[in-house]
């Protein structure tokens, strides 16, 4: 990747507003192409982190896996 508008919507890190997840900023500088390009990149490192994963789990399953045991 050697757009840093794609790498920062493609990469894992979500900031958090008041406890809520936001999508990335870069998200809404990007064309419609762009945005495409960065979901498509987006499912291709989703699944290589899964791969390398113990539990098979992308850092997005992770994520949501720690705020569902956080609100028990």
């Amino acid at each position: 990747m050697n757009d840093p508008l794609i790498e920062q919507v493609v990469s894992a890190f979500r900031q958090r507003f008041h406890g809520e997840l936001r999508s990335a900023p870069a998200w809404y500088d990007l064309s419609e192409s762009e945005r495409e390009t960065a979901f498509e990149k987006t499912l291709v490192s989703r699944s290589l982190e899964a791969a390398l994963d113990p539990d098979g789990l992308s850092t997005t399953a992770h994520a949501v896996l720690t705020q569902i045991r956080g609100a028990r």
